[in-house]
């Protein structure tokens, strides 16, 4: 499905901090098919790394940058939320709890973003879109599809998101597992749930999930690239069929055969 443009309050870029770039881009362009296109970000920051679709942007990549690495940050894909005003959104956040781990900067003419940790610990982004409005297409194989926040604490995350993004909670049972949707004007923007004692001492974070064709047939793909299954292929009732996965860096990514589209 392709985008033109996101209303604020919706997941709207997915970027990827690694360990190596290079690397990392020969693994996602074969795995996925992506187009690459890196451009120098200047003032000695190294590159970036553009990923499409078709022509339409899915993503971007650039190597961990230095503070990152000494402060023992891991290869991880960071999701993005669109907000109309990043510097206020920012400070809303702090207000409501959250700490502000990048203060809102510009990104030349492209928007204006932040980023932020929420109470429980989990981090995301926010971007102020200007000349660069975010991912072009969504929900087809090869474009992200869902974001979906695991958390120590599903009722202070709760509050929070719902403060500040102003969605609304739909909370649903999936058999064993108590699942939030997060809705926006009566759509789903996003999920959160608990996480599970199977994850021993991982942190609250948001995983992002990319669409394929065939999931079982991917899985075997990405363990040829140099992937690591964290959670095998399994059946998610009414949704799909998804596993999880480290890439060859040790960035955690889901991927899903969708039975319907989510966003």
């Amino acid at each position: 499905m392709e985008i033109n443009e996101f209303m604020p309050g919706r997941f709207c870029w997915a970027e990827l901090a690694t360990s190596d770039d290079k690397a990392a881009t020969k693994f996602y362009s074969h795995f996925f098919e992506w187009k690459t296109e890196t451009h120098s970000m200047g003032g000695g920051h190294g590159d970036y790394t553009m990923l499409s679709l078709n022509g339409k942007d899915v993503g971007g990549l650039y190597a961990l940058m230095p503070e990152q690495k000494s402060q023992g940050v891991p290869p991880h894909w960071l999701s993005y939320v669109g907000v109309e005003d990043v510097d206020a959104a920012t400070e809303k956040a702090r207000s409501l709890g959250g700490t502000c781990v990048l203060d809102p900067l510009d990104i030349m003419d492209k928007g204006r973003m932040s980023v932020v940790q929420d109470p429980t610990g989990a981090v995301f982004a926010m971007w102020q879109a200007k000349s660069s409005k975010g991912c072009g297409v969504v929900s087809e194989p090869g474009a992200t599809c869902w974001n979906e926040l695991m958390t120590s604490d599903t009722a202070m995350a709760g509050d929070f998101y719902t403060q500040l993004f102003g969605w609304e909670k739909q909370e649903q049972d999936m058999g064993d597992i108590h699942y939030t949707m997060f809705m926006q004007d009566g759509a789903p923007v996003g999920g959160m749930m608990s996480l599970p004692p199977e994850m021993g001492q991982a942190p609250p974070h948001w995983m992002l999930y990319f669409s394929v064709g065939d999931c079982d047939e991917n899985v075997v793909r990405a363990t040829k690239m140099g992937a690591t299954v964290c959670a095998p292929p399994m059946d998610v009732p009414t949704v799909g069929r998804m596993a999880v996965l480290l890439d060859p860096q040790g960035a955690a990514f889901s991927i899903i055969k969708l039975d319907q589209q989510p966003c």
